[in-house]
């Protein structure tokens, strides 16, 4: 589960790098709550970029591809959903996202926040049993920190890479517990004092998913079903759920059929599944809340505008935090971003707020350090907005 532009993509053969298993789809309607047009014809840049991204995750045979560029929507997706043939995929296949879960889980995160059942600087121990709470010294652990990766957390449960060892190349966090998460706590010593230091954690995060759980339906909740009810569903994502047992693409490594990802300790992490088409939803909805579908109550739109303020800012970056996106400042305006990756899938989400152009990117290979996927589809998303830039901004006739 990632969540910063790297190398990505997997180097195992699902079909021949470059060739379509399947047919290039466009969506027949526009994307849900973004009131954008849906190009009645695929543009050569889109399916130019459609091929590029498949060279770049040569392990995928199936790669789905949105994008918006002011009032333009192009989706499109090529290949089949599994290596030995399977339907075609097309814009509303699922894939798993991994780290863009995290997303997710600080909209839920925000939307609590809009109805007063939790506050950002709650503290951790606020729902956690007392023999489950980190060894902390001096300020307490927030929930805002969980959100930002400034909790000081490690990037995993203590002992998880020890248990899940013989699992490593299926998927390590599928026999580990809330039990033993809760023993994983207590065992825990921060790196550094909340709020001091950004450190990626899953555990973080994950921890956040299973803390607003427990905010919102005691101990024994569960977070699907409450990041179902509280975003998913009044944003129409259809395609979109946590949920390991509905039709999916078939994820490989290296050219080796994946089971399902399940986390079953830390859902809010990474378990997630969506669609090109839900993702690009969820982005119109986030560039613009006002354009949301009607069924967004107001808690959600206030969420939508909340979950993209800047946290806090890396002084020798520049880079800024949002709740869980991470900012970028380009030319042209800042990028928004966030990618993902589990054993069989990779994928990608982005955003300019000045300009209103987003991307996101799937393919159903694991992500590689040698690969480029991410990193091709982050560069095209500077590359349109600072397009859209020189536009607006009269530069380009």
């Amino acid at each position: 589960m990632r969540g910063y532009p790297s190398g990505e993509a997997d180097s195992g053969e699902c079909g021949a790098p470059g060739r379509y298993g399947g047919s290039v789809v466009n969506a027949g309607a526009p994307a849900r709550g973004g009131g954008g047009v849906v190009s009645a014809e695929i543009p050569a840049w889109a399916a130019e970029l459609l091929a590029d991204l498949r060279t770049t995750a040569p392990g995928a045979c199936a790669v789905a591809l949105a994008v918006r560029r002011g009032p333009e929507r192009v989706l499109l997706a090529t290949g089949s959903t599994t290596l030995r043939g399977g339907p075609p995929a097309d814009p509303d296949t699922r894939f798993e996202i991994g780290s863009l879960t995290k997303t997710f889980t600080a909209l839920l995160l925000a939307e609590m926040v809009a109805r007063g059942e939790v506050a950002y600087d709650d503290p951790i121990t606020r729902f956690l049993p007392r023999t489950a709470a980190p060894r902390l010294r001096g300020a307490p652990i927030t929930l805002v920190h969980l959100a930002t990766h400034t909790s000081g957390l490690p990037s995993l449960p203590p002992g998880l890479l020890r248990r899940g060892a013989p699992a490593w190349f299926s998927n390590p966090y599928a026999d580990f517990s809330a039990a033993d998460l809760r023993r994983a706590l207590a065992r825990t010593r921060p790196r550094a004092a909340p709020g001091t230091r950004v450190h990626y954690s899953n555990l973080g995060v994950g921890l956040l998913g299973a803390l607003l759980t427990h905010a919102a339906h005691g101990p024994g909740g569960a977070f699907a079903p409450l990041l179902a009810a509280r975003v998913l569903d009044p944003l129409g994502l259809t395609r979109t759920s946590c949920a390991t047992d509905q039709p999916q693409a078939t994820g490989y490594w290296h050219g080796r059929a994946r089971p399902p990802w399940q986390i079953p300790a830390l859902p809010g992490a990474g378990v997630g599944r969506s669609s090109a088409r839900d993702l690009l939803a969820t982005l119109d909805a986030l560039l613009d809340p006002a354009t949301a579908p009607p069924t967004v109550p107001g808690t959600l739109r206030t969420a939508l505008a909340d979950v993209t303020t800047p946290r806090l800012v890396l002084p020798r970056t520049g880079r800024r935090i949002a709740l869980v996106w991470n900012i970028r400042p380009r030319p042209g305006g800042d990028l928004y971003h966030h990618s993902g990756g589990t054993r069989g899938f990779t994928a990608f989400a982005g955003f300019s707020p000045r300009t209103g152009v987003a991307l996101t990117a799937l393919a159903n290979t694991s992500p590689a350090l040698t690969g480029t996927f991410i990193q091709r589809a982050y560069l095209e998303l500077w590359s349109l907005a600072q397009d859209a830039a020189s536009r607006r901004d009269g530069q380009v006739p």
